[in-house]
């Protein structure tokens, strides 16, 4: 097939998803053009060394990549975002009505939502069959983030919002989601039943795997040979890290808590811990992606931490797929999917969102756990990565859907 792939992020930006997926197709003799932007993800600063033009193209045996200008931007300024997304769809359409005018069938990363815009172009001209490929619920993920006006001007946006996802997925020709909950939510906003599909993430398994904990690793965390649990990721509103800090503050001398990442949310923590005089929590900077797996392997367990919003129990944080992967035994405070899927795996310890006297137990648990008893989580952990989230399980579900899609359009 002559498969035709939109995503606003790409590598060498930190989302792998699209870049393995467009890489996987490609070496399974599928011709695959990439239309996306210049990196700048996630500091929304350009990557030093690139310049903005308008024809950047570049070839790889099957895959060619096609990156248009736009207006970078990714800070706390709702604005700015938005005309980042804006910028993005109007650059990237105009390249699509030749770059992408052939292809058998498009992939769309979402979010954010206006990357639809060539594709729906796309399908109206070429009748070009699209499959969106859904990470994030609109417009939850927008006006839960802090970064929606309140009031009137929220209430228009949400409302405009609604109205914009319940058209991208009746126009959709096929829908992948993240989770089994989104799945169910997608039908209950309009999309066809049998149009969407659950297809748990991958991870970057080039990056995420079983290593042995090293002593530089060991000393970056500053493990002192007790229980050590890692947050590793984002540190926004969604991931309510005050629930962890205030848990690991209750039990001091028990275990303690390592958050590497940045994000809005981090200098709120960082006072908080500061405020509990919580000496066990410990916060690192964000590291470069080839050094995690290392520091996962010097903690303990991984922590996966979100709020109580419905549209997160309807998610997969991928940091879960990443400890997965690893081999790391999982506590999560979170409702839903996530929660599920790490007693599916048995693969660590639940408990209810935003509970930090639950989140201390849960805590105190795992630092009771003997050296086998983690060993064993960790197997499971993996062995349940490899069967359902792993890179060829994910391209084949997808690609079994682009293949359908297409075919359906032929016959149309």
């Amino acid at each position: 097939m002559r498969i035709g792939l939109v995503s606003q992020w790409y590598p060498p930006e930190p989302i792998f998803i699209p870049g393995e997926l467009a890489r996987a197709l490609s070496e399974r003799g599928h011709e695959v053009r990439v239309l996306t932007s210049f990196p700048n993800y996630p500091g929304g600063q350009l990557y030093p060394s690139w310049q903005q033009r308008w024809r950047d193209t570049t070839t790889t045996g099957n895959l060619t990549v096609r990156r248009v200008p736009h207006r970078p931007s990714h800070g706390s300024s709702a604005t700015g975002r938005m005309i980042s997304y804006l910028s993005f769809a109007a650059t990237s359409t105009l390249a699509a009505l030749r770059y992408l005018a052939h292809v058998d069938v498009l992939y769309v990363y979402h979010p954010p939502a206006t990357t639809f815009a060539p594709a729906a172009v796309l399908r109206r001209l070429n009748r070009i069959p699209v499959l969106l490929h859904v990470q994030d619920v609109w417009p939850e993920s927008v006006t839960a983030s802090g970064l929606a006006p309140t009031g009137t001007a929220g209430r228009f946006l949400t409302t405009a919002l609604n109205a914009t996802m319940r058209r991208l997925y009746r126009d959709a020709s096929a829908i992948a989601v993240i989770a089994p909950s989104m799945q169910q939510l997608l039908v209950e906003r309009g999309a066809e039943p049998d149009r969407v599909r659950t297809v748990l993430n991958w991870t970057d398994e080039t990056l995420f795997r079983p290593v042995r904990p090293t002593p530089q690793a060991r000393a970056a965390i500053g493990y002192r040979g007790r229980c050590t649990v890692m947050f590793a990721g984002n540190m926004g509103q969604f991931q309510h890290l005050e629930t962890a800090i205030r848990a690991a503050a209750a039990i001091e001398d028990r275990m303690d808590l390592v958050l590497v990442g940045s994000g809005v949310d981090q200098e709120n923590a960082r006072r908080l811990a500061a405020t509990l005089g919580a000496s066990n929590v410990r916060f690192l900077d964000r590291r470069p992606p080839n050094q995690m797996a290392e520091l996962y392997a010097a903690a303990d367990c991984q922590l996966v931490c979100l709020r109580d919003l419905p549209a997160l129990r309807a998610t997969v944080p991928s940091k879960l797929q990443a400890a997965l992967a690893c081999g790391s035994p999982v506590v999560v405070s979170a409702a839903g999917d996530v929660a599920r899927l790490v007693e599916a795996a048995g693969a660590g310890l639940t408990c209810p969102p935003e509970d930090w006297p639950a989140l201390a137990d849960r805590f105190t648990r795992i630092a009771a756990w003997s050296p086998a008893q983690r060993v064993a989580a960790g197997a499971r952990a993996r062995r349940f990565y490899q069967k359902r989230m792993a890179l060829h399980v994910g391209v084949d579900q997808i690609e079994d859907m682009l293949t359908k899609i297409a075919k359906q359009e032929v016959g149309t």
